[in-house]
């Protein structure tokens, strides 16, 4: 056989005149997120007069859906189309952007609004977020689809670089409002990119036909595989404590060194540049192993603690960028390990596993990192994240198997059996 060009290779999704449309939907959508996220976190803290336990209650109210109804949401996906899905998300979440930029305008806004929308979104996420990953896995073979997810990664953490950024300076010279309403706009893009694509272009999935215990299903392929379980377990500890950076950095930014509304965003920013280098080595290495998963882990938890002893803003946005950098590396590596050690029918159950790990975990430690903030220090917070991170990447390293099989090569009887259609 004969390989194709490095850039095709590391980068399959800019082969497909349909990707690079699509892509280009999610970075005008996902700069609108980030500029929401900084807008909302700034427009609670205004409301709450500073107080950290709120930034908590709303991230954990965010992603409390994830951890009740994710796995239900996976099987939404198995079972209809992920293009449909993505439609459907997409103009929910439209909506829910605008609500909040027109309470800002009309001087309505109040922190039990933001608690409601909030948890709206955390609905609409349940089927959105297993959805995006599975469409990106019927559109690569197999052996790039851990470069598909590194270039997905690096398309939408530029759009976490310039999301942060423009609103800083937004919020400054008109507030929050404006931050809300350019993300309703940017779903439009994306709904746009998505009705103009080929919907027969891909490898899509046969649907899933209704039936019972299939979450169940799902379920034991991952127990039934230690690796696999690990490489969950892996990254539930390091999103529940080491990923709380909407927490620890803007209280850092704004509590520990006193800086203004401009320099609130950079954090984010910070961490999406390193993301976004992350994701360059991350597609240089297609075969994912455990001591690989376990390393980036490990790194990451070294680094955000360190992160806590920065003296000033500057020297932690700088130590952000290598922090960034690690996480990117650790996540890519364990949604490739996770996709390529499963069959296609079950990509979205997986996956929504994967993102019950990521995000549905958050809703359980959110409050208790941010009550530390407040009540320990800012600091206190972001290194208990750091060490319980390089703790659990230390003792998954120790537990992880050593590989007998290639990923891929474990099929499963969930994945290729097909009850009759009712």
């Amino acid at each position: 056989m004969h390989p194709p060009s490095r850039t095709p290779q590391r980068w399959p999704l800019l082969r497909s005149p349909d990707f690079r449309l699509f892509a280009l939907g999610q970075t005008a959508s996902n700069t609108g997120t980030w500029m929401q996220k900084v807008a909302q976190d700034w427009l609670a803290l205004e409301l709450s007069h500073g107080n950290g336990t709120v930034l908590g209650i709303i991230t954990a109210l965010q992603f409390l859906p994830l951890l009740l109804l994710g796995p239900y949401g996976g099987v939404l996906v198995d079972r209809h189309s992920t293009r449909r899905i993505l439609l459907a998300s997409q103009t929910v979440m439209a909506v829910l952007a605008l609500i909040p930029a027109l309470l800002v305008a009309t001087g309505t806004a109040r922190l039990d609004t933001l608690y409601v929308l909030a948890l709206a979104l955390g609905l609409t996420m349940v089927v959105e977020k297993p959805a995006l990953q599975a469409f990106i896995g019927e559109s690569v073979a197999p052996g790039q689809l851990v470069g598909a997810l590194a270039f997905n990664s690096a398309v939408l953490n530029l759009a976490r670089m310039a999301g942060p950024a423009l609103a800083g300076p937004l919020i400054v010279l008109f507030g929050p409002g404006p931050a809300f309403l350019a993300n309703a706009f940017s779903y439009l893009t994306v709904i746009v990119c998505l009705l103009r694509m080929d919907p027969r272009a891909g490898r899509p999935a046969p649907p899933l036909a209704r039936a019972k215990r299939q979450v169940r299903d799902g379920l034991r392929y991952v127990r039934d595989h230690r690796d696999l379980t690990l490489t969950l377990a892996l990254v539930a500890v390091v999103a529940a404590f080491g990923m709380n950076f909407q927490i620890t950095t803007a209280l850092m930014i704004t509590r520990v060194y006193h800086a203004p509304a401009a320099v609130f965003g950079l954090g984010n920013t910070a961490l999406a540049a390193g993301s976004v280098i992350g994701s360059l080595l991350a597609a240089r290495r297609p075969r994912v192993t455990g001591r690989r998963l376990a390393s980036a882990a490990l790194a990451f938890g070294v680094l955000e603690t360190v992160c806590a002893l920065m003296p000033g803003p500057v020297t932690l946005l700088v130590l952000l960028v290598p922090t960034g950098t690690a996480l990117l590396v650790f996540l890519t590596a364990a949604k490739g390990r996770l996709q390529l050690g499963v069959g296609e029918g079950i990509r979205g159950r997986i996956m929504s596993l994967y993102l019950l790990a990521t995000l549905g975990t958050t809703p359980l430690v959110a409050p208790l990192i941010g009550w530390t903030a407040q009540t320990a220090g800012p600091r206190t917070a972001l290194a208990l994240g750091g060490t319980v991170s390089a703790a659990a990447a230390l003792t998954t390293a120790l537990l992880h198997p050593h590989p007998r099989t290639r990923p891929g090569s474990r099929p499963h009887p969930a994945a290729t059996h097909q009850p009759h259609r009712m």
